[in-house]
């Protein structure tokens, strides 16, 4: 198990703005806490530093664990996931028209969605009870830590 200090995990939170930074659940709509994702996992070779850190709900944690790769399901080429450090979220994702799905406009996007299971049939039913309370989805131009 790693060490955080809780300044560190302070930081990696607020930056995030508290917000899973895969799949933009907010902390506020999820059943349990937000975690602190290796993004380089330390089993290989990842490091316990700012850059290596982001939050991630407790799904897209446990689906990357330790993936760094996966498939995109287009071009059936190895790519690597999803960077919320080295990366901008609407550079290789968007919504659906409804706001309920995430659809991949790249190559990493489309494979982190497959990986982490961003579009699993819980995920889609509860974002779309969201969207009927108007909490979802993000606006991307008004929150500063998404773009």
């Amino acid at each position: 198990m790693s060490f955080l200090t809780e300044t560190l995990r302070q930081k990696v939170k607020q930056r995030a703005g508290n917000r899973c930074e895969y799949c933009l659940s907010h902390q506020d709509y999820i059943m349990g806490r937000l975690q602190i994702d290796h993004i380089q996992p330390l089993a290989k070779g990842g490091a316990n530093t700012e850059d290596n850190l982001c939050l991630a709900c407790e799904l897209c944690n446990q689906y990357k664990w330790t993936q760094t790769e996966a498939i995109d399901p287009k071009s059936e080429v190895l790519v690597s996931l999803f960077n919320p450090r080295l990366q901008k979220w609407q550079e290789h994702f968007t919504w659906t028209q409804e706001g309920t799905e995430i659809m991949g406009v790249t190559a990493c996007g489309r494979a982190t969605i497959v990986a982490l299971r961003l579009n699993s049939n819980l995920a889609v039913i509860v974002r779309k009870n969201w969207v009927k309370a108007g909490w979802h989805p993000p606006n991307l131009q008004t929150e500063s830590h998404l773009t």
